[in-house]
């Protein structure tokens, strides 16, 4: 009875937008304003995301960067070429031999992050402000449990993939 009860109350209404289309909406003013503000550090909302990742986690190959960012592993490889042009990554041998490379985060690399890292952070704090923190952190739980759901067999390697 609850189940139903719960799948009823999770249903909108004709007035009430789908909560995938919401969260479609803010992605797509998310990325709007971010892609504004890198720009002015010279960098695209795809290199932001593979250096993001590379803070996490050292090491990861092009397709695995690629499989976060929702690129093509071409894609990314072309991104991953430029940023390492650049000097804000290096590239080397997997260990374990073979032709993969494993990508990692130079000392450039982290201080075009840190500059980033503060235009997002002005982002959100304005889409942020009417929350508190108890509220901000809910918002993030949920946000990362509903991606989980969505992406239930997340690459061994990066089993941290999503929080």
């Amino acid at each position: 009875m609850t189940t139903s009860r719960a799948r009823t109350a999770a249903r909108p209404g004709p007035t009430t937008p789908r909560l995938s289309y919401l969260v479609f909406r803010l992605e797509r003013r998310i990325r709007a304003h971010l892609d504004e503000a890198l720009a002015r550090h010279g960098v695209t909302t795809t290199e932001y995301m593979a250096l993001s990742e590379l803070r996490l986690r050292d090491g990861p190959s092009s397709a695995q960067l690629a499989r976060i960012a929702f690129v093509t592993a071409q894609a990314m490889n072309l991104v991953i070429r430029d940023l390492e042009r650049r000097g804000l990554v290096v590239r080397r041998p997997d260990p374990r031999g073979g032709r993969i490379l494993r990508v990692g985060l130079t000392r450039a690399g982290s201080a075009t992050l840190r500059r980033c890292d503060r235009a997002l952070d002005e982002i959100e704090l304005v889409m942020l402000a009417a929350l508190d923190e108890e509220d901000r952190k809910r918002l993030g739980d949920d946000l990362a449990a509903c991606a989980r759901a969505l992406h239930p067999e997340p690459d061994a390697e990066l089993a941290t993939e999503l929080p």
